[in-house]
């Protein structure tokens, strides 16, 4: 299999807010063609790390290259080719849809006309409306739009199918698989599971803003951990394991287990593993 450079790189990433967490001392890397999903809870610090990989807000350690850029001296470029769309969605409420994607295109001073035409067919959006006619869902489409149209090498998604319906991610997951094959990589914020189990390659668990586990999502799914569901003195118990088997039966020997289970995890419970450590 063809040996890919990593898009993109974060070193030692540390950004602090004072009292208030941001990420510490983080590392992670991104092939170039991946679909890699970054997962975490709310507040864990995974749009602080985009943040910073924007050059969108100033960090006080580390280093991070995209496209083999540096992503403060180099700033500019890198946003000439990559997409984001943020997790909340703000835009002038007065401008019509048709003229927020146009000022987007203009941004990166690309032609971005017959794309930007053929997703809002797709996503159903209407030009002629005024942000501050539009739903939330409406909202986060016109963003989506703004992202991709002008076909970017990199693809960052904070958390991108909030406040859509089921149609519609389906129809925003197809895009990215697309877009995907035609070269585009994507790093994916999120903290759907299932999101990440159907469409990414590769994840980064991210908690109290530190990175936990960084693996492809088939040896995360293939994991040590194990979920056992026990039977003893009439009363069902459940938990994550992840210690050496032997110890464990050694240990279930001495319960007077009625019934035992012994499992795979899904990776909602290999994610809330790490989270209840």
């Amino acid at each position: 299999m063809e040996s890919r450079e990593n898009i993109i790189e974060i070193r030692d990433l540390t950004k602090s807010y004072g009292k208030k967490r941001g990420v510490e001392s983080i590392s992670l890397s991104v092939k170039e063609g991946d679909i890699f999903g970054f997962l975490g809870q709310n507040g864990a610090g995974k749009s602080t790390t985009i943040r910073s990989m924007l050059g969108l807000i100033h960090y006080q350690k580390g280093e991070i290259h995209m496209l083999q850029m540096d992503a403060v001296r180099d700033q500019k470029e890198i946003l000439r080719q990559v997409g984001y769309m943020p997790s909340e969605v703000l835009f002038y409420p007065s401008m019509k849809v048709k003229d927020v994607i146009a000022f987007a295109a203009r941004a990166r001073k690309r032609d971005c006309f017959n794309e930007a035409r053929r997703l809002c067919g797709i996503f159903q959006v209407d030009g002629e409306k005024k942000i501050e006619e539009l739903s939330l869902g409406n909202r986060k489409k016109v963003s989506i739009i703004c992202a991709m149209q002008h076909r970017p090498k990199i693809l960052i998604l904070d958390e991108p199918t909030s406040g859509l319906d089921p149609l519609m991610q389906e129809a925003f997951f197809e895009l990215i698989l697309e877009y995907n094959r035609q070269g585009t990589t994507c790093f994916l914020s999120s903290h759907v599971l299932s999101e990440v189990k159907s469409y990414c390659r590769h994840a980064a668990i991210i908690k109290d803003g530190k990175i936990v586990r960084t693996d492809s999502v088939e040896n995360l799914l293939k994991s040590d951990v194990r979920c056992v569901k026990i039977k003893s003195g009439g009363r069902k118990k459940e938990f994550v394991y992840t210690g050496k088997m032997e110890e464990l039966i050694h240990e279930l020997a001495g319960m007077q287990v009625e019934d035992v289970l012994i499992e795979e995890p899904s990776l909602d419970e290999i994610f809330r593993h790490y989270y209840e450590k």
